[in-house]
């Protein structure tokens, strides 16, 4: 057997695991292959570990109880196959709020015009992408948000009666901060991520998500998957939450790596994200987004969620966007991509290991029933708070 996180040998990686013999979800870290439960009052949730000055240190230092090999607990993770008495890996973030950002790559931000100039029907989708792209090129890798060089395609665009909201957060001075998903509602490794089910235009959105405290200090980094609805999206911009928040779809995992000194936002910032789909059908389709060419970084993003303006006490987890929207074709050309029922999708990247979901409708993944009060309850039961 062989790990499906693809987790590396080194840096400080932490998580949630439930097992039988607790009625609240570990506190969990990985160390030389098993993975050890760290749970203690000092450090009952994700969210206090990450509060603390220290984390990667009181990590290091916690001496922690092993709970299982690391394959042997992911392998068990995957819903279909999973027994529920023995461990498994849940979302590793907890009480913080799970925001996400839009339209972060100047490179992806004429699929999302594209989208809404489409409302929803994907057979339009490439007809105005021809247009567009004849009328202000492909390469805007290098054009940076509020600039005159931004404004002057901006002006362009709407020339050419292609304005959009888009355009507004993609190069304007403002991002896009929205709500993904409630604290406890993210699913994680092996889970099921969810469709909803009148979305017939859909696709992952594989991104790396950074994890703030509650001063707005980065303490670390985990892969994401911010499931989009783009026909729900693309017919109106009000229908976003519709779009994006929906039973299991937000995935995060399958580790928080803190930062310390083998990884920091350095590293972040020159990381490729990689992406791959398998359908039951034989259709695959790969794809790859650098980090480098994200036109805000990432402190830039978490001040614009949280700050004197916003305050979120127990920390947040904040999807940083992404490059890359499928328009490979999945059937009948000019039809785009969309999701199919039984969906492998896989979202890598070198230094945060592999996310690994299948795509499900949304009410047929497991509901969500367990949040913030059940946890302070079962916590508090056990004597960790």
């Amino acid at each position: 057997m062989t790990d499906p996180t693809r987790l590396p040998a080194d840096g400080i990686f932490i998580g949630r695991a439930r097992t039988s013999e607790a009625a609240h979800p570990l506190v969990v870290a990985v160390r030389d292959g098993t993975v050890f439960d760290i749970t203690s009052s000092a450090a009952p949730t994700v969210r206090d570990l990450c509060e603390l000055p220290d984390p990667a240190g009181y990590v290091r230092s916690a001496k922690g109880k092993p709970i299982g090999a690391l394959e042997d607990i992911a392998a068990n993770s995957f819903e279909a196959e999973r027994d529920a008495k023995k461990p498994f890996l849940l979302s590793p973030a907890d009480l913080q709020a799970v925001k996400a950002s839009g339209v972060t790559f100047v490179v992806s931000l004429l699929e999302r015009v594209i989208e809404e100039q489409a409302r929803g029907s994907a057979e339009k989708a490439d007809a105005i992408r021809a247009d567009i792209a004849g009328l202000i090129g492909h390469d805007l890798s290098k054009l940076k948000p509020g600039s005159p060089e931004a404004m002057e395609i901006k002006a362009k665009l709407i020339s050419r009666g292609a304005w959009s909201q888009y355009l507004e957060v993609g190069i304007g001075p403002d991002a896009e901060i929205f709500t993904k998903c409630q604290p406890m509602a993210s699913v994680g490794f092996g889970a099921d991520v969810g469709l909803h089910p009148v979305s017939t235009w859909n696709n992952p959105e594989p991104e790396i998500a950074m994890i703030a405290d509650s001063t707005g200090r980065i303490v670390g980094a985990t892969l994401g998957n911010d499931v989009n609805l783009r026909d729900v999206e693309g017919r109106s911009a009000l229908l976003l939450g519709k779009a994006k928040d929906n039973n299991a779809s937000a995935a995060l995992g399958p580790f928080i790596r803190l930062f310390d000194e083998t990884f920091s936002i350095a590293d972040v910032k020159r990381a490729t994200v990689r992406l791959s789909v398998e359908g039951e059908d034989g259709f695959a389709l790969e794809g790859a987004s650098s980090m480098a060419e994200i036109s805000r970084s990432p402190e830039e993003l978490v001040k614009a969620a949280m700050g004197p303006h916003h305050q979120y006490p127990d920390g947040l987890a904040l999807y940083l966007g992404t490059m890359f929207v499928p328009s490979k074709d999945r059937g009948e050309k000019g039809k785009g991509f969309t999701h199919k029922v039984g969906d492998i999708v896989t979202i890598s990247s070198e230094k945060l290991g592999a996310l690994v979901n299948r795509v499900r409708l949304s009410p047929d993944c497991p509901h969500w029933t367990y949040g913030a009060s059940h946890l302070m309850r079962d916590l508090a039961r056990a004597g960790l708070i």
